[in-house]
């Protein structure tokens, strides 16, 4: 890593081009000619827009475009640098090919292996300082010997605040219990909602049709009917629920796998049939924090507080590792849930609030995701690029971390073989199917491989795809 560098920089105020579009070619133009060379440090943005009498804000926007496209980097308390590896052919660094002549696929033994699957985040790009220090924070903290059931009051109060400013959620401290998770969070539901009462049928539980298996697991468990309800391409079908269910497990920001967003008319049809059956919404806003090229839409929690019941997690947007979820519903509700959590002696850890209460507090998460937002845009759109030019149809790539390509069904099975030999992991449409599959193709996750392995993985997905 080398250090800062001064640039001789002119922007040109009477051109019709933006200054910050000035600004980030003038970057890329010295990032050609070798004036900024991998691992050099620009200067700071601040400093920069004082050189130049411009605002602050032209050379961050500036510096964001150059991080999206790839030409940048950000580390943590010590500025923006040259990305490793940027050439000076003029553009950013692309992973050699492993290709033999002819554009074949190298098929011999494979020296990495890509994981493309979904359901992980890139947890290695978090800080490090703000995490020790989180950890430091909550090892000052005595252990705690009755254990509240809605969690820390402090952190409940930070979780209301953080769904309010991202989420647009009407909620307050007293609405939210702290969880281990997703999962942990839908087992309670289910122990309180979907309780066999005496001389009844089993109670039935509406999931997403292709959709979350572990939500079918979990309500199975705890003895329900799981009913599939059919999705398309905004989500769950309003009009293909039946009557009878008492509860319909939904992800409106970003139907899992399929990646739909349910629109304003559509929510408002579903929380009706809710209202007039009877129904609890169980609302998964699993990966709601990441959206790409659309302006956000509301929780339905935020639509109908009585009806919905809305489940969060830090597994995607930090960790699964870290453990921490929440659960926003009606209080009454929430006293039936933590009374049940007590019964079975279930709890969240108590350092591990403290820990994310620190990096709430502090602000250290939303900058973590401010900051994997673009990342992840990054990934996005090498999948989107390479693969989308071959014809088949990419499906749910507004947001998230993982989209779907729509494939014929004799395609799938060969091709994620064949890409499991040349050491690529796929998962499969078919898999998340309750039913006999309806809809087919790739459940293609970007967010545990870096930006290399995920080029690298979708040049041997389209060679595979346009050999013979």
């Amino acid at each position: 890593m080398r250090g800062h560098i001064d640039l001789p920089l002119t922007l040109d105020r009477s051109s019709p081009v933006p200054l910050t579009a000035q600004l980030a070619e003038l970057l890329r133009q010295a990032m050609r000619t070798g004036g900024l060379r991998a691992g050099e440090r620009l200067p700071s943005s601040r400093g920069l827009a004082s050189v130049l009498g411009v605002s602050r804000t032209v050379v961050m926007v500036a510096y964001q475009q150059l991080y999206a496209e790839g030409w940048v980097d950000g580390r943590h308390g010590s500025g923006t640098y040259v990305a490793d590896g940027v050439d000076h052919g003029g553009r950013p660094a692309r992973p050699e090919r492993r290709e033999r002549p002819g554009g074949r696929v190298r098929t011999g033994p494979v020296d990495r292996v890509i994981d493309l699957r979904p359901g992980r985040p890139w947890a290695s790009a978090y800080d490090m300082a703000a995490w020790r220090r989180a950890w430091r924070a909550a090892g000052a903290l005595p252990p705690d010997d009755r254990p509240d059931p809605y969690g820390h009051p402090r952190l409940r109060e930070l979780l209301a605040e953080h769904l309010r400013r991202a989420r647009s959620v009407p909620a307050s401290a007293h609405d939210v219990m702290v969880t281990r998770g997703t999962g942990n969070g839908l087992d309670l539901i289910a122990a309180v909602l979907l309780r066999p009462r005496p001389g009844e049928p089993a109670p039935r539980a509406g999931v997403e049709e292709p959709g979350y298996r572990k939500a079918r697991g979990i309500f199975a468990a705890r003895g329900a009917e799981i009913v599939p309800c059919p999705v398309d391409d905004q989500g769950v079908i309003v009009e293909a629920l039946p009557d009878d269910l008492r509860v319909l497990y939904t992800t409106p920001a970003h139907q899992y796998p399929m990646g739909g967003r349910l629109p304003i008319p559509r929510r408002e049809r579903l929380l009706a049939w809710a209202r007039r059956t009877g129904a609890i919404l169980v609302e998964d806003d699993y990966d709601a924090e990441f959206r790409y090229d659309v302006a956000p839409l509301p929780a339905l929690y935020g639509l109908d507080p009585g009806r919905v019941v809305l489940l969060g997690t830090l597994s995607k947007s930090l960790s699964p590792d870290v453990g921490l979820g929440w659960l926003v519903a009606s209080e009454d509700l929430l006293d039936l849930i933590a009374r049940v959590r007590e019964d079975l002696t279930d709890r969240t850890s108590g350092p591990v609030q403290a820990a994310v209460a620190t990096l709430l507090e502090r602000g250290d998460l939303d900058r973590h995701l401010r900051r994997m937002r673009l990342e992840y845009a990054r990934r996005r759109a090498i999948i989107v690029e390479t693969l989308g030019p071959l014809g088949p149809l990419v499906r749910g790539d507004t947001a998230g971390l993982h989209m779907v390509i729509e494939l014929p069904a004799e395609v799938v099975p060969r091709l994620v073989e064949r890409a499991r030999r040349h050491g690529v992991l796929l998962d499969t449409v078919d898999r998340h199917h309750h039913g006999p599959p309806r809809v087919h193709g790739l459940v293609v996750g970007y967010g545990s491989a870096s930006q290399a392995d995920v080029r690298h993985a979708c040049t041997v997905i389209r060679r595979l795809l346009a050999a013979p």
